[in-house]
């Protein structure tokens, strides 16, 4: 058979030459017939963390509140947040459309920016640093499955941002992923590894393409570093 034109295609669809009906109904190879079986997939020793109670008043009370646009006060949303077992730092500012799944499991540091429609899908845990911003529309998912089980088996892997990271609107962490101090996840980008401290990673894979550079502050005018903080470094007011 010759391939015709889009619209020759369309015009032949009943034509006996060419049927996509047998297409999509084509007969399933042995192997695949063997092969992922959904209706026996088990959490295994996977539990949410909560008893039932406490993820029902999040579903139907904390989640929607947290979401909402029409409270657009941070510091009553980090309190119901705290409400729900979340351990969140000072300064956190959270923008509307927040999802958080399991608020139990959610870890942030001081002076942190959750911007709007931000999705945490914290099955495992999520530890986010001092002074990190997550942009819109960024998604952090801890949850994977092994396709190479029939049961499609559940793979958990905590994600960690630490201290002056950026994720930038519409990009993606993967679960197991850390994201180093003062690197940076660019629009749209995709973190399936660890991302090195102080560097800016940009791609699906996200891949590295330089050094972020951070100017210092008037304290230290003059000077600028590329370089992590110790941890036992008290943090600088330059961002």
């Amino acid at each position: 058979m010759t391939l015709e034109p889009p619209f020759n295609f369309l015009q032949s669809m009943d034509s006996q030459e060419c049927r996509p009906v047998d297409m999509l109904h084509s007969p399933v190879s042995p192997s695949l017939e063997s092969g992922v079986h959904l209706d026996q997939y088990s959490l295994g020793d996977y539990g949410p963390g909560a008893p039932l109670w406490q993820q029902l008043l999040w579903y139907y009370i904390g989640s929607p509140v947290i979401k909402s646009s029409l409270l657009p006060f941070s510091g009553l949303k980090v309190q119901i947040l705290r409400w729900f077992g979340a351990k969140l730092g000072q300064g956190v500012r959270i923008k509307p459309g927040l999802q958080v799944k399991f608020p139990w499991r959610l870890t942030v540091g001081d002076h942190c920016w959750l911007g709007e429609q931000v999705w945490i899908d914290n099955i495992a845990a999520v530890t986010i640093g001092d002074h990190v911003c997550i942009s819109q529309n960024a998604y952090l998912c801890t949850g994977n499955h092994d396709w190479s089980d029939p049961h499609f088996s559940l793979r958990l892997g905590p994600i960690v941002l630490e201290s002056e990271s950026w994720v930038a609107a519409r990009a993606i962490v993967g679960p197991g992923v850390t994201v180093g101090q003062g690197a940076i996840l660019s629009l749209g980008s995709v973190a399936l590894r660890s991302l090195e401290a102080m560097t800016i990673y940009v791609g699906n894979p996200a891949t590295p393409v330089k050094k972020r550079v951070i100017q210092a502050s008037e304290a230290g005018e003059g000077k600028q570093h590329n370089q992590p903080r110790r941890k036992n470094e008290q943090n600088g007011n330059g961002q």
